[in-house]
């Protein structure tokens, strides 16, 4: 059990049943009356965002999340296989689960996932991650007048706006928190 006043970003809950993550938290101390906290969680599950007031004092159960360092083995269809380096212990998890970021994802990618009783719950990928270019659209020349960009696909099927210099074959660095190229690879 936590007290709400303690929540911090990263905690995860279990309220009514349903698994959350903490977003976002506010504390709000008025000149009378009792302090509350504001809590921005996600749920798990569905990904959906929740905005929920809690007394400061009021008391969470919070969950044991056991976070492992694992890599990403293969896709069989809408499932996703991930394994432990470390003791070989392998996980089955929803591609759903990941969303859009599994389009990041590729063979023998280390990455954090985050476990509650043996059930991939969540994860945290790399800040950047380095793909090969599939596809790339033919550049036009002559437009300058600001940044030349282009739309290319990668291996995994992300969609990326590179430099116009960027074709395909060339290995590309690529943001996993917005999408965004950062360089060559």
């Amino acid at each position: 059990m936590i007290e709400a006043g303690d929540l911090k970003t990263g905690t995860t809950l279990k309220i009514d049943g349903n698994m959350y993550r903490v977003m976002k938290t506010t504390y709000n101390k008025p000149g009378r009356g009792k302090a509350t906290m504001g809590v921005q969680m996600m749920d798990l599950r569905s990904g959906n965002t929740v905005q929920r007031i809690f007394g400061a004092e009021e008391r969470l159960d919070n969950v044991f999340v056991d976070a492992q360092q694992v890599d990403f083995l293969y896709r069989d269809g809408n499932i996703l296989h991930f394994m432990n380096p470390e003791n070989y212990e392998q996980y089955e998890t929803n591609a759903e689960l990941f969303g859009d970021d599994a389009l990041y994802l590729k063979e023998n990618m280390r990455l954090e996932l985050r476990l509650y009783e043996g059930l991939a719950i969540d994860y945290k990928l790399p800040t950047t991650v380095t793909m090969e270019v599939a596809e790339a659209e033919v550049a036009i020349a002559g437009d300058t007048t600001g940044k030349v960009t282009k739309r290319v696909t990668t291996e995994t099927g992300l969609t990326v706006q590179v430099p116009i210099f960027v074709n395909q074959g060339t290995l590309i660095v690529v943001d996993t928190r917005d999408g965004s190229y950062v360089g060559r690879g």
